[in-house]
């Protein structure tokens, strides 16, 4: 029912359960958990524990997660909020006194968020233990990362590359991260070199933080050793973050937002994640006829991506820690204000700038179904490549530097204050027909995500795409990516050059990349087809990932 073409990777079919990763081996991971006998979230937290030790470069137990889960049982759509909040001490006087006009990009100042990751984990390990059964031991979810932190795994080609990247030394602020120890010692080799793809990385320190964590669960990272270890480092540098941070963190229910889709119900987190911009692009789309605009033409792109500038721009409006702002999601995701947005668009002029409307009224990505029909989308990221650069000794534990995005500017709506969220690209994704999941979908990629959520929805709902081309197809970014600021309008080179040639006579600032890049960040995606209940797995040739079923 859902053919691939003949010159992409096949789409992966299973009956009983599915898993989509930006790793092989945490695919498997989670494959192993579903065969055991476990449920999706356990699967879920093999394969983000996996990853966490196999990706260093995206995530860590040092950043933040967000979860969509469906609980098949109760019919339940569940989302949680497992980001740190910026700590007692983190103001924006204190950044100032010392001569910042920004928060820096790397170091132990841009570590001025707690962590959230694990207590992700816990909290969806917690509920799927009371609420779904088939639940296995917590223990065992973290054998596999263990394993590969002790017994090591061969590097990855990303892996490779995103460290090469990150010791320029005439990089001195936002590359260069050799300057730190703990990244020097831990992803470098003995003498200062990075490790080549196919060679075998041991992480023994984080070896020993997963153990412990395995025996003592989520308060041995927040209220023990290991929180510890982290604040000693943190303040012996300047850094912020307190162990009262660490000890009063919590991760969040909260509850997910929608908007209609051609019937569909498509769901998302709502602030502090940009969610509400992915929905926003879909809520806009909504109001054309696509069928009569072909799939990769001109006018598909160009649409695709003047319905992301009228959601950026609300986005950036409003978007912060809902419990500092009052956020009118409601009014921004509504029918009138997704016409209104969508009559600004000239199908025949690129907007150059776009202010909201007054509202009326990097990273990883991974999907699981399992057998009972229970769903998890979860994305985990530590921001920037290599998140801060800081490693606490004897923890293994990489930093992130989420926190970095906070505003210094007391006028902006993303303003640092103590105890507070930042905004957040992360924003896991589920597309529902007649009330259960139909599509589980994500990717990696700052600003990519919406845009690439976008893509894989309207080529799969509105074009008939299998999952795996929908993955496979030509993609775009419109801004800038993690880590780089840009506003150029990047676009795969397989996009034939009569549609390049006429983006740029509309006035898109194209940039032509190279085919497949990771630029576009690592999507993927699940579909259950309702009458068959077979599941069908795409995975990302831009990363290495890979779908699995049984």
């Amino acid at each position: 029912m859902y053919p691939s073409s003949a010159s992409n990777r096949p789409t992966t079919m299973g009956l009983n359960g599915m898993v989509t990763t930006p790793h092989y081996l945490a695919s498997q991971a989670a494959l192993r958990v579903l065969q055991n006998g476990g449920n999706a979230v356990d699967a879920a937290i093999s394969a983000a524990s996996t990853l966490a030790v196999v990706y260093p470069h995206m995530n860590s137990i040092g950043g933040d997660n967000f979860w969509l889960i469906y609980n098949a049982k109760t019919n339940e759509l569940k989302a949680l909020n497992a980001s740190g909040r910026s700590g007692e001490k983190a103001t924006i006087s204190f950044y100032k006194e010392k001569g910042f006009e920004k928060i820096p990009s790397r170091g132990y100042l841009a570590a001025n968020t707690v962590p959230g990751a694990v207590s992700g984990w816990w909290e969806a390990y917690q509920y799927a233990n009371k609420t779904m059964g088939n639940n296995l031991p917590w223990s065992q979810l973290l054998e596999t990362a263990i394993g590969y932190a002790e017994n090591g795994f061969p590097i990855s080609p990303s892996q490779e590359m995103w460290t090469k990247i990150n010791i320029d030394p005439t990089d001195s602020e936002f590359r260069n991260l050799q300057r730190f120890e703990g990244f020097k010692s831990t992803y470098l080799k003995p003498n200062g070199e990075p490790y080549k793809t196919g060679e075998v990385f041991k992480q023994p320190d984080l070896a020993k933080t997963l153990k412990t964590i395995a025996q003592k669960g989520a308060d041995a990272f927040y209220k023990g050793e290991i929180a510890q270890k982290i604040v000693a480092e943190l303040q012996a540098n300047g850094g912020v973050l307190t162990l009262n941070d660490f000890q009063q963190h919590t991760a969040d229910w909260v509850d997910p937002i929608s908007v209609d889709y051609r019937g569909y119900t498509a769901y998302n987190l709502p602030p502090n994640t940009q969610g509400m911009a992915s929905l926003s692009i879909l809520n806009i789309l909504n109001q054309f006829d696509l069928k009569k605009i072909p799939e990769g033409s001109a006018d598909y792109y160009h649409l695709l991506v003047e319905a992301t500038k009228q959601a950026f721009a609300d986005r950036d409006k409003w978007l912060t820690d809902p419990a500092f702002v009052e956020i009118p999601v409601k009014d921004l995701l509504s029918k009138q204000h997704g016409k209104d947005l969508a009559a600004r668009i000239d199908m025949k002029k690129a907007a150059q700038v776009v202010t909201p409307l007054d509202p009326k009224g990097d990273t990883v990505w991974l999907g699981i179904v399992d057998k009972e029909g229970n769903a998890v989308s979860l994305i985990q990221s530590i921001y920037h490549d290599y998140g801060s650069g800081i490693v606490v000794k004897g923890t293994g534990v990489l930093l992130q530097n989420r926190g970095s995005f906070f505003s210094l500017d007391p006028t902006h709506i993303n303003h640092l204050e103590p105890r507070k969220r930042t905004f957040h690209t992360l924003n896991p994704a589920m597309l529902f027909k007649n009330g259960k999941p139909y599509l589980v979908y994500g990717t990696m990629g700052g600003e990519g995500q919406p845009q690439t959520q976008a893509l894989l929805v309207t080529r799969i709902v509105d074009y008939g795409f299998s999952v795996q081309d929908a993955i496979e197809a030509p993609r775009f970014l419109h801004g800038r990516t993690w880590g780089a600021a840009s506003n150029d309008l990047k676009i795969e080179g397989r996009v034939p050059k009569e549609v390049i040639y006429e983006l740029v006579r509309r006035g898109h600032p194209v940039n032509v990349v190279e085919d497949y890049t990771d630029t576009m960040g690592h999507a993927g995606a699940i579909l259950i087809e309702p009458n068959t209940n077979v599941k069908y797995g795409g995975a990302d040739p831009r990363g290495d990932g890979a779908a699995v079923g049984y």
